[in-house]
């Protein structure tokens, strides 16, 4: 099952050639597509499936700074900035509330630990602090939680995934560019090592750059080019709740369980130490790259071996441009619900709070991110061919960081200065 997404009337035809293509119509793709329009160059976005169908309408909406890698920080604190423009910027609210982040600590390990991630940014001057018992209780009222403390960012913040890419996307045609639904890239075409033209299932497109903002298909749309990059994919189950009188309008997250209120009233509930890690033939293939976070994440991860592996070996990694591709083959990732891992999260939240007991499901789903080793993303040219840039790899953190990831995107396309240093996100870095 799928949330519903608002609606975007995309384009049928497209033009033979065009400056840029945009392979991916997710959240940080459109967001580059905008930032592209804004500054004068054609761009043109193919989508396999449809505007913002996996993970950009699936993830919970948070927007955080809190417990984000310290190299990560500048990202997210730019986008920060950004996100509280975008209404005006596209036209419309979508669902952007600076209404802050909290995460419970059970014990005071935990505690030490938020501590060492407050002390580890304290040059960025963030607002986040600790809590006690007591503050907890003010900010969260009606909870019966026997916690050790918390940390907690006012400043962090909230948006609906449902409106949000879609909100983009209108903009960007709005101001020139061309959106392709249902139109799967199946390859590049090269002229003396460097991007000429894409091939796409309706015939190619001539371009001098492209820009791969695939999510979850980018390792399989490079893998066909011999180019390896590094991910995983994760699957994390969500419940929205009926409109319903919540306890506060912060975000939440527990140690097996997270709330933040929708803009129609709602919740939106995980369980948070329950996240699906499907196995796949990639696990045999790069998995001691992942051996260190395991070691610090394992703890939340649910191996499951079955129908993933099946799906994932009878879509081809290896095909030729004339050749239906994968991206046809599953035109939108639609993982199962772990409704197990729902219950467990709604037994544990209204054991802490109990207003939750009367809470209505109203809609479930899933979906599925993709997991670099060091859970940073890729933003970087490609060294082995000239005018292709990678834009993937979020690890769960693409939504919240959409606006300066997609505009650090055009920057690195374009030559310009870029909005924050993009050295953490190098793709060489996965060489050492």
């Amino acid at each position: 099952m799928a949330p519903h997404i608002a609606p975007v009337q995309t384009c049928e035809d497209f033009p033979s050639s065009v400056p840029v293509v945009i392979i991916g119509g997710g959240i940080v793709g459109l967001v580059a597509a905008l930032t592209l329009s804004e500054r004068g160059i054609p761009v043109i976005v193919l989508e396999k499936g449809v505007v913002a169908g996996e993970q950009s309408s699936r993830n919970q909406g948070w927007i955080r700074k809190t417990s984000r890698a310290p190299a990560d920080m500048p990202l997210a604190v730019a986008s920060d900035r950004l996100w509280a423009r975008l209404p005006q910027k596209v036209g419309t609210d979508v669902g952007y509330r600076e209404a802050g982040i909290l995460f419970l600590a059970r014990n005071e390990a935990e505690m030490e630990a938020h501590e060492a991630w407050i002390h580890s940014v304290e040059p960025l001057d963030l607002d986040s602090r600790l809590l006690t018992p007591g503050e907890i209780d003010r900010l969260v009222p009606g909870g019966r939680g026997n916690w050790a403390g918390g940390i907690y960012t006012p400043s962090d913040g909230r948006a609906e995934p449902s409106l949000a890419a879609s909100a983009i996307a209108r903009a960007a045609m709005a101001m020139g560019a061309i959106i392709v639904e249902n139109c799967a890239v199946r390859s590049l075409v090269r002229s003396a090592g460097r991007v000429t033209g894409v091939v796409t299932e309706r015939g190619e497109i001539g371009c001098d750059t492209v820009l791969l903002a695939g999510g979850l298909w980018s390792r399989r749309f490079l893998g066909n080019l011999g180019i390896d990059l590094p991910t995983l994919p994760l699957t994390v189950s969500v419940a929205r709740t009926v409109p319903m009188d919540g306890p506060t309008e912060i975000a939440v997250g527990g140690p097996d369980f997270s709330f933040r209120k929708r803009a129609d009233g709602g919740f939106v509930i995980t369980q948070r130490s329950a996240i699906k890690a499907p196995i796949t033939f990639d696990h045999l293939l790069i998995g001691r790259k992942y051996l260190s976070s395991l070691r610090s994440q394992g703890r939340y991860l649910r191996l499951a071996f079955g129908r993933d592996f099946i799906d994932d070996l009878t879509l081809p990694r290896r095909w030729k441009s004339g050749r239906i591709s994968p991206f046809e083959r599953m035109r939108i990732k639609d993982p199962a619900v772990d409704e197990g891992a729902i219950h467990e999260a709604f037994v544990a939240l209204r054991a802490a709070w109990p207003i939750f007991d009367d809470a209505e499901i109203a809609e479930l789903w899933a979906g599925t991110v993709d997991v670099t080793p060091d859970s940073l993303p890729v933003i970087d040219q490609v060294s082995e061919i000239a005018g292709l840039i990678v834009c993937s790899g979020f690890s769960g953190h693409g939504f919240g960081t959409a606006p300066a990831a997609g505009e650090l995107a055009a920057d690195i396309l374009m030559g310009s200065t870029p909005i924050i240093d993009p050295k953490p996100y190098r793709f060489s870095r996965f060489e050492r």
